[in-house]
């Protein structure tokens, strides 16, 4: 189940949530790209470097790939903090399952610790399309070891008051 932080005024973009965010084709729903955009512009919603690498293979609609090209600042390095956190992340053995071995053999991009350690070090909220599964090791999953809070696509454009 998702976590209930009202207060959150952040929200960390997994790679996931933006393919959800692609299936609103701009010129359909010009209204969702225009709260994106603004949302983006007043620092509500943000992501990591990772991200953008993955959306780079991920990102198969050319709306989403001009989006992520057009905002190279939503995409930041992680900080010294986030760094720390990330280390955190893998000091618990069942968690380092976060990155599979075909990535770490094909050199592939791995977002999620850098998706959580943002959200706790800058106080936001993940979102993503994962579920939290008991015994898993995916981004709710850690989210709820660590106290983070997490919601998906949805529940962000609820609690953000979007409404089209």
């Amino acid at each position: 189940m998702p976590s209930d932080d009202s207060d959150v005024l952040l929200f960390v973009f997994d790679t996931n949530a933006f393919v959800v965010l692609s299936h609103y084709f701009p010129d359909v729903f010009p209204s969702v790209w225009t709260a994106i955009n603004a949302s983006v512009a007043a620092g509500t919603i943000t992501s990591v470097r990772e991200v953008r690498k993955e959306l780079e293979t991920q990102a198969t609609r050319k709306h989403l790939a001009d989006f992520v090209s057009a905002n190279p600042a939503l995409f930041p390095l992680p900080s010294e903090d986030e760094l720390r956190f990330v280390r955190e992340i893998f000091a618990v053995p069942h968690f380092q399952q976060l990155i599979t071995r075909r990535n770490m053999l094909v050199g592939l991009p791995v977002a999620d610790p850098f998706v959580i350690a943002a959200a706790k070090c800058r106080s936001g909220c993940v979102v993503t399309e994962e579920i939290l599964k008991p015994g898993a090791a995916k981004i709710p999953n850690v989210c709820q070891h660590f106290g983070i809070p997490f919601c998906n696509t949805e529940t962000f454009m609820r609690r953000v008051g979007w409404n089209f």
